[in-house]
């Protein structure tokens, strides 16, 4: 049986990207002789997405969409996409064309080499601003050492072996976050660099909140760490009272008084403060433990079109 590439390509107010994408893909895939099939995951658009994908299904043969019943979220798309998938090696990427179509065919023939997780690596970021990468370089650090994989440029462009699929879709927790447990897996893994493109319509969707949100989400679900903050600020402030009580029985024993509320208030406040960040750390533990024992499913599809094999929530 001839090999089949699915891509998975999560939509969000893309819709006139929709038609420019399938263009483009068709282009490419077909002059490098791909057998290839179209997933598009509305994630909830309040634009008319959905209606430029069904259309697309209707239209072309190869196009699977798939409607959420609301915003879910990029991670929720891409396992609704990977869960459709029939290609016996599968590919993530932007809808929006600023992961290269050409790029999909070295990924492709590094499939066909044995390689079952291809990673496509930012080579250049493209236009962002200097916080936006002084924060992305903090946060892929972070991750990196969670993860034990080098994350620096990382990204959600990525192909993976049919089996790598099924690894990822076996993992029963609710919160996810894809780039991160495809190289976790430890499947043969290699690389590939690609410049980050101009997107052709539109704008990104991420906001400086969203990103905040998403980089503290995805931390917690593969690290503890922050909970060591509360160790580590309890030794600190253990440390300073030390020094603080060797510092007043010296002076009781000179016979100097020692000074009283300006010490007391600014050290009643900065333990308080030590303390209610700490209460908020265990929060956010508990309520991401929460999320995961209710065993909410990760989407809801309200709709689908063209031959689909999903179940309406995973």
């Amino acid at each position: 049986m001839k090999d089949k590439l699915s891509i998975v390509l999560p939509a969000y107010n893309e819709s006139k990207m929709i038609c420019k994408t399938r263009a483009k893909l068709a282009e490419v895939l077909e002059k490098a002789g791909i057998e290839y099939e179209l997933i598009f995951v509305d994630d909830g658009s309040k634009d008319d997405t959905w209606a430029a994908i069904r259309t697309a299904s209707e239209t072309y043969p190869g196009i699977t969409g798939i409607h959420f019943s609301r915003n879910f979220g990029k991670e929720a798309a891409i396992f609704a996409g990977l869960s459709q998938a029939l290609g016996n090696v599968v590919a993530v990427m932007d809808c929006d064309l600023q992961h290269p179509p050409e790029t999909l065919v070295q990924m492709y023939r590094l499939w066909k080499q044995g390689y079952e997780v291809i990673d496509g690596v930012k080579a250049d970021r493209g236009k962002e601003g200097v916080l936006y990468k002084v924060s992305a370089g903090t946060f892929y650090r972070i991750m990196s050492k969670a993860t034990g994989v080098d994350m620096k440029n990382a990204s959600d462009f990525k192909m993976m072996d049919k089996k790598v699929v099924d690894t990822l879709l076996k993992m029963p927790e609710r919160n996810t976050f894809f780039r991160a447990l495809a190289s976790w897996t430890g499947y043969r893994a290699t690389a590939v660099e690609f410049d980050v493109q101009e997107r052709k319509e539109g704008e990104s969707k991420w906001s400086l909140m969203s990103l905040i949100k998403y980089a503290f989400t995805n931390i917690s679900l593969f690290t503890a760490f922050p909970l060591q903050f509360v160790t580590f600020s309890g030794m600190f402030v253990l440390l300073v009272g030390i020094i603080l009580g060797i510092q007043t029985i010296a002076k009781y024993l000179s016979g100097t008084a020692v000074e009283g509320f300006t010490t007391v208030i600014v050290l009643i406040l900065f333990i308080g403060s030590i303390i209610m960040i700490s209460l908020g750390l265990i929060g956010y533990y508990l309520a991401k433990m929460y999320e995961e024992i209710k065993h909410r499913p990760k989407f809801i599809i309200s709709e689908t079109s063209g031959v689909t094999t999903v179940d309406s929530k995973i």
